[in-house]
């Protein structure tokens, strides 16, 4: 299936120089997205001011969603930036995440109807993130003694036609690298802004996706994204958030009620970007 148009979403929230890599590597894509949602859960004007300066140099839209920092409210803000997508198509990274000059075409290359795809993540080491950070540098070949999980490193990407959409999730799951249909988002009313503070967030989202039949597929030596290290998030309403996932599992949850319509223009209906 060949898409028309894509829209890349990077959440972000107080790293302006790993949210610069990000961004630099949106830039260096072979194929650009139509545009660029940046969901900011509060950060200050360094971040800003950072995407303003992208904004002037950027080929496609770069369109800044940002909300008061009282917390970690990551749905929320992802929310209000899928409410004005304006493609038919999702990608999503972290904002802490460096993407390979493939990665966009990858994910649209691979999309199919009634399938969510995820793809892997290669770690930067902790030990040079500093290095990787002062020089500005987006590609890592696979014998970089920057990075593990080099085999993931390795982009040939016609194996992954060999990997079949399945039912259920996979642990091997992360919503640092993923995309989606803008309809099935709209189907099961987005991220559940129940979730506050750090986790299930992501896989409660692709949880309720299969539920309502949406199926998965692994990208598998294509869509790579390089993870920059960083100490771990506070995980203070942790077992709060696992409930909330597992029930999920449990009633097999398809559209929750504290989702993204709110924000939508119209009834069901996705609006310009903003």
């Amino acid at each position: 299936m060949r898409l028309a148009n894509c829209s890349l979403l990077i959440s972000t929230y107080n790293w302006p120089q790993a949210l610069n890599l990000a961004l630099k590597s949106a830039l260096f894509q072979t194929r650009l997205p139509s545009e660029i949602l940046l969901a900011d859960d509060g950060s200050k004007e360094e971040t800003r001011q950072l995407i303003d300066r992208f904004k002037q140099i950027s080929p496609v839209p770069i369109h800044h969603f940002w909300q008061e920092d009282i917390g970690f409210r990551k749905s929320q803000i992802l929310n209000k930036a899928l409410a004005k997508c304006s493609s038919e198509y999702v990608i999503q990274i972290d904002g802490d995440c460096i993407m390979h000059p493939y990665f966009v075409q990858d994910h649209m290359a691979s999309a199919q109807k009634g399938v969510y795809l995820f793809g892997p993540r290669v770690d930067i080491l902790p030990d040079h993130v500093a290095d990787v950070l002062a020089n500005q540098q987006t590609e890592f070949n696979v014998y970089s003694k920057k990075i593990k999980n080099k085999t993931r490193n390795l982009h040939i990407p016609f194996i992954s036609n060999f990997y079949r959409p399945k039912k259920g999730f996979s642990d091997r799951f992360r919503g640092c690298n993923a995309s989606f249909w803008y309809q099935d988002l709209l189907a099961i009313n987005g991220y559940n802004e129940d979730y506050e503070g750090w986790g299930r967030e992501d896989s409660d989202l692709v949880i309720r996706m299969g539920n309502g039949g949406v199926k998965a597929k692994r990208l598998k030596y294509a869509g790579i994204v390089y993870h920059i290290d960083h100490p771990i998030n506070s995980r203070d309403r942790f077992d709060l958030n696992d409930k909330l996932h597992n029930d999920v599992i449990t009633k097999g949850t398809v559209r929750i009620a504290n989702g993204m319509d709110k924000y939508l223009d119209g009834p069901g209906q996705p609006s310009p970007g903003a």
